[in-house]
Order: C-alpha cells, then sequence, then structure tokens
C-alpha cells in the first residue's frame, strides 16, 4: 500500500509539471486589468490630448516593476517619453506600440494600481480612439505573449467644436410627427407604384403555394417563400406545419413583359398573385409580401396572419446595389456572414463584396499557397511575422482570438456561395493589391523560408511579393511600413494567376457564375518600391515605365489581361482607374485613357468635403469608366454616427447617421451635402469648379455600395449595431426612384419636401421595419438612438428619431432599464441625477442620454 501511495505522488507531481511548465511566468497576466482614461484635450497644443493607462492587480502575487513588456494596439500616434515618466511607448509598426518600464516603474501589490500618462497626437472624440489589446511579454519568454484581464474606460466628456448633446438631439428630432401605422406605406423599399384596395387577406399554416410556369421556373422561389412563412405560424400537435391547400393560395406566373428584377404582386382577399419575367424578380415580390407582414407575427407563432390587400408594380433603379464587408481586419464567423446575407434579400440588395484580405488578415483557403491561412490567417504576438501576424485592432497577444484569427475554408466559401445564390445575391470577392497587403506578403516570405530550408530555390521564388534588397522607405496612413506589393517581381503574377485560379475553381464547384474580382488599388503610399533593384532592372527594359507611378498602369494592365483570359473584368478602388501626373508642380490625377476601352469597373470612396476629390466619381463616370458610388461621406457604415465620446466608429471621414444614406443624392450628391467631416456647416465654396455629372455620365453609374470597414468591429454585435438601420437608409436610395425633393430646384421646396419623406421614413423603421429586426433571425442587434432632451420651463422634454421606440427615465442616477417609468409627456424632476434611454420592442436599450443641468 505504501508503495502504491508513493506511486500516486509521483504521477501527481509529472502531472503538476505538464501542466506548467518550469519557464511560465509566476504572475498571471489575466489578473491585471486595464483603464484607459483621457484626460484632457488640447494639451499643450490643439493637435494632443493627455491620457492615462491604469493598470491594476487584481491578482494574489506581485506584478513586477521590471523583466517584462506590455504591448497594445492604438490608431493615434503617442509620444515616446511618458508624462509620468515610469514608461517608455515605442511604435513597433501598424497600430502595435510596445510599452517598458522604466526605472521609476514600481512593483503593483495585490490590489494596488499604478498610472501612466502618455501624449496622443490627436485629440479624443470617441471610445475608439483609444488604446486596447493589451498583453505582456516576459523578458524570459520573448515569443509568447499573455492577454492581460478586463479593459474599461473612464467616461470622458470632452468640450469640442461640434460635440452632439442631448439638447442637439432634440432640436434634430423635434419636427418628427407621428404618423399612424395604418397611414404609412407597407412595403420596403418603396416601391414604384403601391396602392391599397382594401380588406385583407387571412393566411393560416395551409395555405399553398403554386406555379403556373413551365417547368418550375420560379419552384426555388416558391420553395423559399413556404420555409420563411412556416416558421411564422404556430405548430399543432407538436408537428411541422404545412401548406395544403384548403383556403386561398400563393400564385406565381411569369411575364415578359416585366423588367429583369422587376415584379407585380396583388395580394387580394381570395389569393395573392406575383407576376415577374426572371425568379429574380419573382424573388423581390416575395420580399414585398414579406414586407406586408405585420412585424408582431415575428415575435411569437401565429395562428393567422392578415395581409392587407394591395397592388404593387416595382423595379430597382439602379442595377447594382452593393454591400461591403471587410473581415480582413477582423473576421466574422461563417454564421454571421449568413445572417447578414438575409438581411440584405430583405431589403433587395443583390451584391455582397466581400474584403476578404488586409495588411491584417487573410481570409479565404487558397488550396494551392496554404500558407496564406496558415500564416496569414492568423494574429498573435510576434515580431517577425514568420509563423503568424502581429496583433491589430486589439485582438490580444494570443493566437486563439476570435477576431484576428480565423478564415474561411473551400468548403465555407462555398457555402457562402450556394446561400448567397438562392437569394439572388452575387459574391465578389476582393484581393487587395497592390497595397494593404501585408498579410499575403508575410505569407509567402513564410513560404519562401520554408522551401529555401529544403534547398528548393526556384520554387521558393515562385510567388515571392517582396524583393528582399528593395530598401525603400514608407508609411501607410495606417503606418505600416513594409505591406505593399513589388509589382516589378514576375512572381508577383504567378500569386495573382494563382489565386484567381483556385478561385474560379471554387465558383465553378458551387455552381455559381463568377463575373469579376475586386484587386484593391487603394491606398499605397510615397516612396514605395523607388530604391527596389527588381524596379529598376524592369524600369531599364520597359521604356514606357519613367516613374514609379507609371508601374501603377504596368500592374492593372497585366492583372486585367488575366482577367480577361477567363472571361472576367476587373473591379477595383478608384486609384486603379487613375493616372498619375502633375499639376503645377503638386501631384494630379486624372481618368486613366489607357485602360477606358477595357470596361474596368472602379468603385469610388473619395468625396472627403474639403479633400480636393469631392468630384472624383463623376469625372470617371463622365470620362466613361463604370463607376460604382461608394463615398466615404454618406455610405461609410463604420463611420460614427454623429459626434459623441459614446458612439464607437472612426470619423476620419465624416460623421453618419442615418439621414446620411438616406439624403443622398447619386447624380447630385453636391447638392445635400450641408456639413463637412465634423459635422459643421458646409462651406459650400468647395464645389466651385468640380465636374457635376453629364447624361452621359449617369450611363455610366453602376449603382451603390454601402461598406463597412472592420478596424472597430470586434463582435458581431457590434457589426450589426454599425449597419443597421443605416443599411436601410441605403436600401431607400438604391432600389427606390429618385424622390421629388432630389430634383426639385427650389432650394426652400425641395427641404420642405424632404422634411415630409424623412418623417415618413422614420416612422417606417420605428413602427414597422425596426420591429421586425428584433425578432428576425433571432433579432438583430441594430442601433437603438439616443433620445434627445432638454429642460424647459423647469420641465424636461424628451423626443426620439424613431417614433414607435419607448422612452424610458430614471432620477436617482442608475441608467435606466427596460423596468424604468416610461416617458409619455414633459416631466417635472427635482435633483440632477435624472436619465433617459430608449428601447425597442424586446427591451433592449440604447445609449443614455444625461441632459446638462442648470
Amino acid at each position: 500500500m505504501k508503495h502504491c501511495i508513493v506511486f500516486l505522488l509521483t504521477a501527481l507531481s509529472c502531472i503538476n509539471l505538464a501542466a506548467k511548465p518550469k519557464d511560465a511566468p509566476a504572475f498571471n497576466a489575466h489578473d491585471l486589468s486595464i483603464t484607459w482614461e483621457p484626460v484632457q484635450n488640447n494639451y499643450k497644443t490643439p493637435d494632443q490630448s493627455l491620457n492615462a493607462i491604469t493598470i491594476t492587480n487584481n491578482g494574489k502575487n506581485t506584478f513586477p516593476a521590471t523583466g517584462w513588456k506590455m504591448y497594445f494596439n492604438c490608431a493615434r500616434l503617442i509620444a515616446t517619453a511618458t508624462i509620468s515618466g515610469n514608461a517608455k511607448i515605442d511604435f513597433v509598426n501598424g497600430d502595435l506600440f510596445s510599452l517598458t518600464p522604466t526605472a521609476t516603474f514600481t512593483e503593483i501589490k495585490p490590489g494596488q494600481s499604478l498610472r501612466i500618462e502618455y501624449i496622443a497626437d490627436e485629440p479624443v472624440v470617441n471610445i475608439t480612439d483609444g488604446p486596447d489589446g493589451f498583453y505582456v511579454v516576459w523578458d524570459s519568454q520573448p515569443d509568447k505573449g499573455y492577454n492581460t484581464g478586463a479593459w474599461s474606460l473612464k467616461p470622458f466628456k470632452p468640450n469640442y467644436v461640434g460635440l452632439i448633446t442631448p439638447a442637439i438631439i432634440y432640436d434634430q428630432n423635434k419636427n418628427i410627427q407621428d404618423i399612424p401605422e395604418q397611414q404609412l406605406t407597407k412595403v420596403f423599399p418603396t416601391p414604384v407604384s403601391y396602392k391599397e384596395t382594401g380588406g385583407f387577406f387571412t393566411m393560416i399554416a395551409i395555405h399553398h403555394i403554386v406555379t403556373s410556369v413551365s417547368p418550375n421556373e420560379f419552384k426555388n422561389e416558391a420553395d423559399y417563400a413556404e420555409k420563411l412563412l412556416i416558421k411564422l405560424f404556430d405548430k399543432t400537435d407538436h408537428q411541422k406545419p404545412t401548406l395544403s391547400i384548403i383556403k386561398g393560395e400563393i400564385d406565381f406566373e411569369k411575364d415578359p413583359s416585366l423588367p429583369a428584377e422587376g415584379y407585380y404582386l396583388k395580394v387580394a382577399p381570395d389569393a395573392i398573385y406575383i407576376a415577374a419575367s426572371t425568379p429574380t424578380g419573382a424573388f423581390y415580390g416575395i420580399q414585398s409580401l414579406l414586407s406586408l407582414i405585420p412585424a408582431s407575427a415575428y415575435a411569437r407563432p401565429q395562428k393567422e396572419i392578415q395581409i392587407p390587400c394591395v397592388e404593387i408594380k416595382d423595379e430597382p433603379r439602379f442595377s447594382y446595389r452593393a454591400f461591403m464587408l471587410d473581415v480582413g481586419r477582423n473576421f466574422q464567423p461563417k454564421s454571421e456572414v449568413f445572417r447578414i446575407l438575409d438581411v440584405m434579400a430583405l431589403y433587395k440588395l443583390n451584391v455582397f463584396h466581400m474584403h476578404l484580405t488586409e495588411d491584417e488578415g487573410w481570409r479565404l483557403q487558397i488550396p494551392s499557397l496554404p500558407e496564406l491561412t496558415e500564416v496569414g490567417a492568423k494574429r498573435g504576438h510576434t515580431l517577425d511575422s514568420k509563423h503568424f501576424l502581429p496583433p491589430s485592432h486589439g485582438s490580444g497577444g494570443e493566437i486563439e482570438n476570435k477576431t484576428g484569427t480565423g478564415f474561411y475554408t473551400v468548403a465555407d466559401f462555398m457555402e457562402i456561395l450556394k446561400y448567397a445564390d438562392k437569394l439572388h445575391i452575387q459574391v465578389i470577392p476582393e484581393f487587395e493589391a497592390p497595397g494593404h497587403a501585408r498579410g499575403a506578403i508575410k505569407s509567402m516570405d513564410a513560404r519562401y523560408d520554408r522551401l529555401m530550408a529544403e534547398g528548393k530555390k526556384e520554387e521558393a521564388w515562385k510567388y515571392r511579393l517582396s524583393d528582399p534588397d528593395d530598401k525603400s522607405q514608407y508609411s501607410t496612413a495606417q503606418y505600416w511600413t513594409d505591406n505593399v506589393i513589388n509589382v516589378s517581381l514576375p512572381s508577383t503574377y504567378n500569386f495573382v494567376e494563382t489565386v484567381m485560379d483556385d478561385v474560379v475553381k471554387m465558383y465553378n464547384e458551387a455552381g455559381v457564375p463568377l463575373k469579376t474580382i475586386n484587386w484593391g488599388g487603394d491606398e499605397v503610399p510615397k516612396g514605395v518600391w523607388e530604391q527596389s533593384p527588381a524596379y529598376l532592372k524592369l524600369k531599364a527594359t520597359h521604356p514606357e515605365i519613367q516613374n514609379t507611378g507609371d508601374l501603377w498602369y504596368y500592374f492593372y494592365g497585366r492583372v486585367n489581361q488575366l482577367m480577361k483570359a477567363r472571361g472576367l473584368y476587373t473591379s477595383g478602388w478608384e486609384e486603379m482607374a487613375l493616372r498619375k501626373t502633375k499639376l503645377d508642380g503638386n501631384p494630379f490625377y486624372i481618368p486613366n485613357p489607357d485602360f477606358m476601352p477595357e470596361h474596368l469597373q472602379a468603385e469610388v470612396w473619395n468625396n472627403t468635403l474639403g479633400g480636393g476629390n469631392e468630384d472624383l466619381a463623376y469625372k470617371l463616370a463622365n470620362a466613361g469608366y463604370k463607376t460604382v458610388l461608394t463615398p466615404v461621406t454618406n455610405l461609410y457604415f463604420d463611420m460614427a454616427h454623429y459626434k459623441s465620446f459614446d458612439e464607437p466608429g472612426y470619423y476620419w471621414g465624416a460623421f453618419a447617421d442615418i439621414d446620411k444614406p438616406f439624403s443622398f443624392i447619386p447624380f447630385d450628391y453636391f447638392k445635400n451635402a450641408k456639413v463637412d467631416r465634423d459635422g459643421l456647416p458646409l462651406n459650400r465654396n468647395i464645389f466651385i469648379g468640380k465636374q457635376r455629372l453629364t447624361d452621359y455620365g449617369k450611363t455610366n453609374i453602376l449603382g451603390l455600395q454601402c461598406a463597412v470597414w472592420g478596424e472597430n468591429i470586434k463582435s458581431t454585435e457590434r457589426l450589426e449595431y454599425m449597419l443597421l438601420p443605416r443599411l436601410l437608409g441605403f436600401a431607400e436610395r438604391a432600389w427606390s426612384k429618385d424622390p421629388d425633393w432630389a430634383t426639385e430646384p427650389n432650394t426652400a421646396k425641395s427641404d420642405s419636401l424632404y422634411q415630409i419623406a424623412w418623417v415618413n421614413f422614420v416612422n417606417v423603421l420605428g413602427k414597422r421595419e425596426l420591429p421586425r429586426l428584433s425578432y428576425l433571425d433571432g433579432g438583430y442587434n441594430y442601433r437603438v438612438p439616443k433620445p434627445g432632451v432638454v429642460l424647459q420651463d423647469g420641465r424636461y422634454a424628451a423626443n426620439i428619431q424613431f417614433p414607435g421606440l419607448t422612452i424610458r427615465y430614471t432620477t436617482d442616477g442608475t441608467d435606466p432599464d427596460a423596468k424604468s417609468k416610461i416617458y409619455n409627456d414633459a416631466v417635472t424632476i427635482t435633483g440632477n441625477a435624472v436619465k433617459f434611454r430608449a428601447f425597442d420592442t424586446k427591451g433592449r436599450g440604447g445609449n443614455v442620454s444625461e441632459p446638462v443641468t442648470p
């Protein structure tokens, strides 16, 4: 028995040693919590801010004063020397910084905190301006990162120009009247022709969907409708409801006279009739039928559903209605992609642009080049990027993380393609080149190192994207110093062609058509390639290349030829379509005449007000380029809604609440530009001399695209918060005809017509579409706006952007919840602790309004 005990103790000892390596740190980094505090804007200069990082030890052991470095991400540049003097902050690359303790840094005992004050190069505007993703690297383990624990921020009440207060919100909402739901158009986006004919079609779970088309041309659409409608009904006798012909029917017919995406929908008391010339048109007729169903029907299983009798004839304004999602910077799971596709289909969008690659990640498996995901799809602590990429956007030092690490397998991507195709959505993949390509470059460097170690020099060079002898120095808008593919290397085109072929194969195997691939082209910085031996060699043999700017046309010319050989056309961002020249000695861009006959598709984002390129999209369209409008001022949904500390999102291009997409006038977006990028009244002199869109140019506007870039999108919830309900303002502009206020030349009359349309729109959203989104697919995390609040004559008055939402308030200093008092009319409240908050139909609250008290 004694020997057995000894054996057991020895075994336990071995288990402990296996669980905790001898070089594991004695201190658990997760016991540290980090708090960021913006202290002061305009610190010493208007362009600086004073900030503080507080490290708190929540563990039982002392955090040492030396023997470690801390790393974190921040989108703002930071001064090296700290004000507190107890640490030094160094820039690494991109948005990665290191924090090193100095001699005055003291150990942090259990329960104690230490504060580090530092200077950032820009003022603090909102919560995205701070550091994130802290992790510790011990000197004894320089290759290993340990994430710290909880991160939090202290509230900040900046006093800057353009700050949106509850009183300003109240003033913005004051003219929004409440429209009874029965007076609202019950199909969204607004149809071309809509008439309510009186009465209801009563749908129960035993209706039949039939088509009179032979041979079942609309069968897939009918099956889709049946699947969605069944979900709305109660289950009887614990069995799945079936649709069988007992009372009434849903009938599909083919009508060749209707446009390709158009439809005719008639709901009568005894039947529902959908006519279309194509399955796509029939599908949009189904979406309108679903839009007619009361939002309350989505909340719980129904016994029967009453659908108002209507007659609708409809077709889209633009044939290209796109949403672009960046999953390169922060990854989104396949399940969330399906949810996004569902909501796109509901609002009749037909292009899903997947921004699959970035400096910070490559997200699609390419079987011929496995390193792209073996290396490029992972993020964790590394200083050489030989095995994975460094942390970015707060992803942390550990490889296992939800946003920095992840990719779609071939099977995943084919599943996405098939799912989108059933929803009549075209998926356009984007592989960013030659800039924004660090993920690809480092992956191919890893491939090179592996094959060189195996003695396979020729194979190692086959897909190399960087010239190891290139001494060029540059820094991008995102502070990367090594993220541009060298387009002078022949191996670059081997890479492009191989990626192209693998993607074509995926589409073919999925049975889904591929029309184009987007090859990026955005933000290649000054200084790139200038000291590359590969460039100098190419220049010597190609007289048409006089400078590095000419490499642009060389690269895209070759890419375009590869695309054409595969029956595809080339898409890219606007710079792909521009010729770099000079005007009065200064850099100047003009539409590139060489590419005009090639029918390249240019997606134009750069219309930053005051930046000088306000008319760039119109220039390209007037010159003959097929142009997709993706303006940062109105359709970038990663931009913060407005200037307030508690609103997430970047703001370098604009602030963009839902009025921005709704008020966008595609053929004259100068007209409704009211404020600058800081939200202040716009000096309209910036439009003097700018090109307006010609009638010929209008024929080259393919459509509209909204976008969510991924820097700040660290969860599925945040994605939906930024996208919805702004997507609905976009859908209205992309689908519906040009509204009267957009073409009215009289400014006062146009403003009056706009206000009428705006009030109707926000009522439709608040009373029909947002309640639907609360329950559809389990509910979307759309943004619930902050109430407007003002103190008038000793009473607090509150209002809301979307009528139909509920406002609640508290007077004891706590944040209102779903059980707090409901606000119905102006209230007299004593004390200074009043707070207001809006809630949706499920009791989910938005940001809290704290009015300024006297």
